[in-house]
C-alpha cells in the first residue's frame, strides 16, 4: 500500500476490517480522476483480500463526497472525464461479495449519493445532509440512478430527483437511502455495532445471502421455490453449513467468528 503523501484515497486493514478513507478534503472528497483511480485499486485490494471480513467506506474533512469534479468536466464530454469508471466503481461496491458499510459524517451530493445508495449498509450522522442537485446544474443524476432508485420509494425519487432539494439523514433513513441516522458522537458506535454483527456471518453466506437479494425473481412462484430450496439446500450441505450446525450444537462461536 502506497504511503504518498498526495494519495487521495487510503486502507487501513485491522481486525477484519479493511477501512477506505475518501482523504481529498481540499476538494470535499469529489470523485476527481485520481481519487476514482484510487478507490477502484483500494477496494479490489480489500475485497481480494480474505482476512478482510467487512469493508468500511468513510472520510475525512466535512463532506463525505460531493459527487464528480466539475473543475475537471468543463469543455469535455463524459467519456473525456473517464466518468465511465463511476459505474465500475458502483458495480464493484454493489456486488462486493464483502459487506461493505458507508459512514456518513458529511454532506453527500450528486455521485457521492450514488456511492452511499451502493453500499450494502450506510450510517449517516444526523449533520449529514443529501442532495439530488444535478437537475441545477442541467445536469441528469443518470449514472447514478442504478443503483439510487432500488433504494427510494417512486414518490421520492421523483420528488428529490427534480427539486435537486437538500435533505438530512433523518429523511435519508425514512426513504431507505440510509439504514440509519444518529447523533453525530454516535455515529462510529452504530458503525461498530453493524461491523460487529457482519462479522458474525460466514463469509460465503454472506456473498450468497447478496446475490440472491440482488436476483431477479422469477415470475412464477413455484420456480422461486424451487430455486430457493436448491440454493438453500446447498449451503445447508457446504463446508460452513456444516461447520455452523455443528458450532450451534456445541455451544461454540464457529471458526469464521475470531476474537477482536
Amino acid at each position: 500500500m502506497s504511503t504518498d503523501a498526495a494519495e487521495l484515497v487510503r486502507l487501513d486493514v485491522a481486525d477484519g476490517i479493511a477501512t477506505i478513507t475518501l482523504d481529498s478534503p481540499h476538494n470535499r472528497n469529489a470523485l476527481s480522476a485520481q481519487l476514482r483511480r484510487e478507490l477502484l485499486a483500494h477496494l479490489d485490494a480489500a475485497i481480494a483480500d480474505d482476512a478482510v471480513r467487512v469493508v468500511v467506506l468513510t472520510h475525512t474533512g466535512t463532506v463525505f463526497c460531493s459527487g464528480m469534479d466539475l473543475k475537471e468536466s468543463r469543455g469535455a464530454g463524459a467519456r473525456d472525464q473517464g466518468v465511465t469508471e463511476v459505474p465500475r466503481i458502483l458495480t464493484t461496491l454493489w456486488d462486493s461479495p464483502t459487506p461493505v458499510v458507508a459512514r456518513i459524517a458529511g454532506p453527500a451530493r450528486a455521485g457521492g449519493v450514488g456511492i452511499v445508495a451502493a453500499c450494502d449498509l450506510s450510517v449517516a450522522a444526523e449533520s449529514a445532509t443529501f442532495a439530488f442537485s444535478e437537475v441545477r446544474i442541467g445536469l441528469v443524476p443518470a449514472v447514478i440512478s442504478v443503483t439510487v432508485l432500488p433504494r427510494l420509494s417512486a414518490r421520492a425519487a421523483h420528488e428529490l430527483f427534480l427539486t435537486g432539494e437538500t435533505f438530512d439523514a433523518r429523511r435519508a433513513a425514512a426513504i431507505g437511502l440510509v439504514n440509519s441516522a444518529v447523533p453525530d458522537d454516535g455515529l462510529d458506535a452504530e458503525v461498530e455495532r453493524y461491523t460487529g454483527m457482519l462479522r458474525l456471518g460466514a463469509p460465503a453466506a454472506l456473498a450468497g445471502a447478496k446475490r440472491m437479494l440482488r436476483r431477479t425473481r422469477p415470475d412464477s412462484m413455484a420456480e422461486d421455490f424451487a430455486a430457493m430450496n436448491d440454493l438453500s439446500a446447498g449451503y445447508f450441505a457446504s463446508e460452513e453449513g456444516q461447520e455452523g450446525i455443528r458450532a450451534f450444537g456445541e455451544k461454540r462461536p464457529p471458526s469464521w467468528v475470531r476474537p477482536v
